[in-house]
């Protein structure tokens, strides 16, 4: 069987993955790993003077801490948060249709960014991880967006929306940044920060 670098890397290694997001399972088994999905329910609140960034990490540092006493040796958990962040306020996941229908309307015709934190625990040490990418949308009409809402009804997304979706191909006109982040992971931050940590376990080992 021929191994991709990152597989090489992590033998020996158990990964875990602490989110039931559909999307990041795909991206973590088109990345050719094999991994265990733990999720713990957390209170998602973060302190009110937290800002863009800085509300993404919390939130994923929060996650693993919920799991971090359990896990076992050579296990790696990885949690992650998105959060849009538009004119200075975090678009959080719609709590129902109209909700959904204003966020859309906000995010129309503007510039927004999508900032997505990995946090990589084991028992010995935490890394966090975070892209932000901009993403502009062009004006939508009223009847695009209610069509959008009713029919992906995407009360599971930040910002209420999919870029993978029908609302991405018809409304999005320009990204700057990692496309795979919008979707709900920077697999590139994924792929280099666990590259690098098992390197680092190596060299240690070597040493």
């Amino acid at each position: 069987m021929i191994e991709n670098p990152l597989q090489r890397a992590l033998r020996g290694h158990k990964l875990i993955l602490g989110s039931g997001s559909p999307r990041r399972r795909a991206y973590l088994e088109e990345l050719g790993l094999e991994f265990e999905v733990r999720t713990k329910a957390v209170d998602e609140t973060y302190p009110e003077q937290l800002h863009g960034r800085q509300i993404s990490e919390y939130l994923a540092q929060l996650k693993a801490g919920a799991q971090r006493e359990g896990l076992g040796p050579k296990e790696v958990l990885i949690t992650s948060d998105t959060v849009v962040w538009h004119k200075g306020a975090s678009l959080a996941k719609a709590e129902d249709r109209d909700q959904a229908v204003q966020m859309l309307r906000t995010l129309s015709g503007d510039v927004h960014q999508v900032i997505t934190s990995i946090c990589f625990t084991t028992r010995e040490l935490q890394r966090t991880e975070t892209a932000i990418t901009e993403v502009k949308v062009r004006e939508l009409s009223r009847e695009e967006i209610e069509y959008y809402v009713e029919k992906y009804r995407p009360f599971d997304k930040a910002g209420a929306y999919g870029i993978q979706e029908w609302i991405g191909l018809v409304g999005i006109v320009e990204i700057k940044g990692s496309y795979p982040n919008v979707v709900g992971l920077p697999t590139h931050l994924l792929y280099n920060a666990l590259m690098e940590l098992t390197s680092g376990e190596t060299k240690g080992a070597q040493d």
